[in-house]
């Protein structure tokens, strides 16, 4: 159990990072093209242990073109801006490593 902890954990940062990387790139691209649609979204998370969600929180807000706006303990929603609309697996790609890693 605490070796697939310890692999959940080494996944999550290895997909943190590319998905900044990723999205770098992404925003990048998209201002120097002017496709910019702002729109908040509010996400529901299967995280249920306060801190994964604020894990969660916090890697969308590293992630650029994203920001957590607030963040709904009780309901599990968060509460997100993103610079365009997407889907919510690619907002919050890494949410099954989290979970793997503290749930």
């Amino acid at each position: 159990m605490f070796l697939m902890r310890i692999f959940y954990g080494i996944a999550y940062f290895i997909v943190l990072i590319f998905e900044i990387i990723k999205a770098t790139w992404d925003v990048a691209g998209r201002t120097l093209n002017g496709k910019v649609e702002p729109v908040v979204v509010e996400i529901e998370t299967e995280l249920k242990r306060p801190v994964s969600q604020t894990i969660l929180a916090n890697s969308i807000t590293l992630t650029p073109g994203t920001l957590s706006i607030d963040l709904d303990s009780e309901n599990q929603i968060l509460k997100v801006a993103i610079i365009y609309p997407r889907s919510k697996e690619e907002v919050i790609p890494f949410e099954p490593y989290i979970k793997g890693m503290l749930e």
